[in-house]
C-alpha cells in the first residue's frame, strides 16, 4: 500500500490573506517551493514542516496528513 502526504498549506495561507511570497518569507523558502508544496509536488522536510506549524500556530498534523492509497 502506497502512502502520500496531503496538506492544508494553501487553505491556511489564504485564510490569513497571505500571498505565496509572504508565506515563503515567513518560513524561509522560495515562492516556488510554496507553490510546489501546495500542489503536492514536494513534501517538505521535517524542519520546514515544523516552521509551518510555528508560522500557522497549530500542530503539524493539522497541516500535513498521511494518506493511504489503495
Amino acid at each position: 500500500m502506497e502512502r502520500t502526504i496531503s496538506n492544508r498549506v494553501k487553505e491556511l495561507r489564504t485564510a490569513r490573506g497571505w500571498t505565496q511570497e509572504e508565506l515563503a518569507h515567513a518560513v524561509g523558502v522560495s515562492r516556488q517551493s510554496i507553490n510546489s508544496i501546495e500542489r503536492n509536488r514536494y513534501v517538505p522536510s521535517l524542519e520546514l514542516a515544523l516552521m509551518f506549524a510555528r508560522t500557522f500556530a497549530c500542530p503539524t498534523d493539522q497541516i500535513f496528513q498521511l494518506e493511504n492509497e489503495a
